[in-house]
């Protein structure tokens, strides 16, 4: 079966999880992509409701082309499902995102999330999240310096993440700065990820450590749910 083909299973098995006149959040990437699909595909059919919130600019724009409605995720407190990708996810439910640079808004929404749901296929399933790893933290200006000092005694190597668009360091939608920052080994990622965010100057990271209870894992043999409680 080819990526495309489980994609678009994955999508199909997404779809159980989302109620009529619900709000729901959707993140990006061609997972995402085929569950806009399949949504619109309800919609014109069907009568299908859902309004949807999304960190994402592509994904914003999928929707419109597709004809679902999207709101201001600042005008919302509470999503029913959200869905996402990811780069990894472990079997401690540990997720790693942060290419995109939009984790904090992510992570609101996986915040206001009654279920939060990670879309991905058995590659990016692992047993713990590899290592050396980079994980990215936004931070605030004033805070870079300081911020490089300690993620160092925490036993990472910072970067400040460059823009190929225009010469100089990225610059996010909150008008703060992007570290990515290498730890060659990590024994505990909940802990790490507790101490970097209690770093003054910290906004987030792009560890998930508590947001996600469910993945949908596309095989060759099918779609396999997993779920948090079912690993406790």
């Amino acid at each position: 079966m080819d990526e495309n083909a489980l994609r678009k299973l994955c999508a199909k098995k997404a779809m159980e999880y989302i109620k009529n006149n619900s709000i729901i959040g959707l993140g990006a990437g061609r997972n995402i992509a085929c569950l806009i699909e399949q949504l619109s595909r309800e919609i014109k059919e069907n009568g299908f409701k859902v309004k949807v919130v999304t960190p994402s600019e592509s994904t914003r724009r999928l929707c419109f082309i597709h004809g679902i409605e999207v709101v201001d995720t600042g005008l919302v407190d509470m999503v029913d499902t959200a869905f996402d990708g990811c780069g990894e996810v472990d079997e401690n439910f540990c997720a790693s995102k942060g290419d995109g640079g939009v984790y904090t808004k992510e992570k609101i929404i996986g915040a206001m999330a009654k279920n939060y749901i990670l879309l991905i296929d058995a590659k990016k399933w692992k047993r713990k999240l590899s290592e050396p790893h980079v994980i990215s933290i936004e931070v605030i200006k004033d805070s870079l310096a300081y911020v490089c000092g300690q993620t160092k005694v925490l036993g990472g190597d910072p970067v400040i993440r460059q823009t190929s668009r225009k010469d100089g360091y990225l610059v996010t939608d909150h008008g703060n700065l992007i570290l990515d920052v290498k730890f060659s080994a990590v024994e505990d990622f909940a802990e790490l990820n507790a101490a970097l965010e209690g770093i003054a100057g910290v906004i987030t990271t792009s560890l998930f450590t508590k947001e996600v209870n469910t993945v949908l894992l596309a095989t060759e043999q099918g779609v396999k749910t997993i779920r948090r409680r079912e690993l406790k």
